[in-house]
């Protein structure tokens, strides 16, 4: 029984989806048609297309789109031949691409888009990242984000936007990926991934053009399970600089309430990071940054409290592996010696899990004080959030209590 259920994750669908897909929009004798071509790559002189959908058993394609144009007011498809995960080029596979992996990477490309100067590495796994962070050098990057959230990187995808050098190959080497992409690898470096014989190493030039996919729409589908269909414009972050922040302020039965404290740079650059890390976040979700690090990820919870209170526990035993595993080389799960245990449990509650000093971001206003609440008690000092709360008025007494700043960016974030 063991191993047919290890055979199950081998398997190789032989799909039953057409070569071509064509989707036409019908406005009376105004047609326009989008044409899509099944991608497929060869490997050990096969053909081969997505290993498999979700699971194993469901069939999955991949299509490309080759021609046509789509306008629906201020939505465009990207023009044909402007390619990024649609046109991978495989430089290493062991077990060719399936759904997931495709998806994953879709989602940290969506969200490396925005930082393009600095070296940034974001890491994602179940479509949502686990760590994402900005550094001066691409290994700083990488370690960073894999630091945050050890445990979830297991298993992920490592997104980079910077060529990959032997430094950040090796450290890559050392863990368990499913995927790593990336606009290059230096000489010698696919040796050193080669290593992870079932790494999947991609290669996307058009990852040092990202910064070209900002601001551009095209169409989200989501077919229903009576195989009806959902449209939607893609979402479009407008918070793009602190010049797009507005202080938070607000007026409640004739009295105006505003945050005592401006936000400091380092403030202002930890809120726009992680606001632009969220819109890659399924929600509801709020997450913690300090110094362009990942601390904590709450995603997909049903309410706001409940969230950030993820996210809090998930700071803290992230740190707690992470100090483990520096001293011990081993998980905190596998430390056996009690004393050191309680020695590090010790050690991640006097920091409060990395989390004093931190900026707290929210995809969605917070209905009541109770969530920012969550986050002062743990020391945070700034707050990012659309506003827009008949109750701002509580969050912002709830910063000025707390010598926290908080700003609005006037945009919900959601991601379904």
């Amino acid at each position: 029984m063991s191993k047919d259920l290890k055979q199950m994750y081998k398997t190789i669908m032989d799909d039953h989806f057409t070569p071509q897909l064509e989707v036409s929009f019908v406005d009376g004798d105004n047609r326009q048609t989008l044409f899509y071509e099944k991608v497929s790559w060869v490997i050990d002189g096969v053909n081969k297309g997505l290993r498999y959908g979700e699971n194993p058993g469901q069939e999955a394609a991949l299509y490309r789109l080759v021609n046509g144009n789509l306008v629906l007011g201020d939505a465009r498809t990207i023009v044909p031949g402007k390619y990024l995960v649609s046109d991978i080029e495989l430089l290493q596979s062991g077990k060719h691409p399936g759904k997931t992996n495709l998806t994953d990477s879709d989602n940290a490309l969506n969200i490396l888009r925005y930082f393009t100067d600095t070296p940034c590495a974001v890491i994602v796994k179940h479509n949502n990242p686990c760590g994402a962070a900005r550094a001066q050098s691409l290994e700083d990057a990488y370690n960073k984000a894999y630091m945050a959230d050890r445990v979830a990187a297991f298993g992920g995808t490592i997104a980079l936007n910077k060529a990959v050098d032997k430094a950040t190959a090796e450290a890559i080497a050392n863990q368990y990926a499913e995927v790593v992409v990336a606009p290059e690898f230096e000489d010698g470096v696919i040796d050193i991934l080669g290593a992870r014989k079932n790494l999947r190493v991609i290669r996307i030039n058009a990852i040092d053009k990202l910064q070209n996919f900002i601001g551009e729409r095209v169409i989200d589908f989501k077919t229903l399970m009576d195989g009806g269909m959902v449209a939607q414009w893609s979402f479009v972050p407008q918070t793009l600089s602190e010049k797009d922040l507005v202080i938070a302020s607000t007026e409640y039965k004739g009295k105006t309430y505003t945050v005592n404290r401006e936000p400091t740079p380092q403030e202002y650059e930890d809120m726009l990071f992680g606001w632009l890390v969220e819109s890659g976040i399924t929600s509801n979700s709020v997450i913690y940054v300090k110094d362009n690090v990942t601390v904590g990820i709450g995603t997909g919870e049903q309410d706001r409290v409940g969230v950030a209170e993820i996210a809090v526990d998930k700071a803290y035993r992230k740190l707690a592996d992470r100090y483990c595993f520096e001293r011990y080389q081993v998980s905190f799960a596998d430390l056996t010696d009690a004393d050191k245990k309680a020695q590090i449990e010790k050690d991640v509650k006097d920091v409060k899990g990395g989390l004093i000093g931190s900026s707290m971001v929210s995809d969605a206003f917070f209905p009541f004080r109770d969530g920012i609440d969550v986050g002062l008690r743990q020391g945070i000092k700034a707050v990012v959030q659309p506003g827009g709360s008949l109750n701002d008025y509580q969050s912002i007494e709830a910063c000025n209590e707390n010598d926290a700043t908080m700003v609005y960016t006037g945009q919900r974030n959601f991601k379904h």
